[in-house]
């Protein structure tokens, strides 16, 4: 099972929470935003599709053909590009089959924590690892068997450095999961 929660925000533009959520609610429009990130500049609507189907069919870019990408092409330029130009996230010239990324997608910072099977989300791994060291804190504190040779101050530098090796390991996937930062959007990465 696949589950996401999906946080952005915007440094310069400014672009209401409500309508990040909106943009982000359609695995073609996180898509076409990794893509543009990514790429960084205007890309031809065509090679935005076949992009977006290889990465939904699991497939080399190069063996999509026409037929293939046919779908997600019609769906890109009736539905999805033109209501993230709406929102000011790009700029499609639906003439010319181009579009490119506007400064609101630059500033756009959208991670995206994907779960898989029975992984926890990190606010609750935080939650845990803080009831860790309250308990670990409380047992020395009354001197539990076993837990009473260990001094307050023990507790206190284990505690800073679970929560740094925890900061920066999610530190490092936080960066992974961050639309354009990789080749394929973060809910198509196995983790390594």
């Amino acid at each position: 099972m696949l589950s996401m929660s999906q946080t952005g925000t915007t440094t310069d533009v400014s672009l209401p929470e409500q309508e990040i959520f909106e943009l982000l609610a359609n695995r073609r429009r996180r898509f076409t935003i990794h893509a543009l990130k990514r790429a960084g500049e205007a890309m031809d609507v065509a090679e935005l599709s076949t992009r977006i189907t290889a990465w939904e069919t699991g497939t080399d870019p190069d063996t999509i053909t026409y037929d293939d990408r046919r779908n997600v092409h019609t769906v890109l330029t009736r539905t999805h590009l033109p209501k993230l130009d709406e929102h000011d996230v790009v700029e499609y010239d639906a003439e010319a089959k181009v579009v490119e990324p506007t400064p609101a997608l630059e500033d756009l910072d959208v991670y995206i924590e994907v779960l898989r099977g029975r992984e926890i989300p990190w606010s609750m791994y935080y939650l845990g690892l803080s009831g860790v060291a309250a308990a670990l804190l409380l047992a020395v504190a009354v001197g539990v068997p076993g837990l009473a040779l260990l001094e307050p101050l023990d507790v206190s530098v284990f505690t800073v450095t679970a929560f740094a090796v925890s900061a920066a390991t999610h530190y490092y996937y936080g960066e992974r999961a961050r639309l354009g930062n990789e080749a394929k959007p973060p809910e198509l990465r196995d983790r390594q």
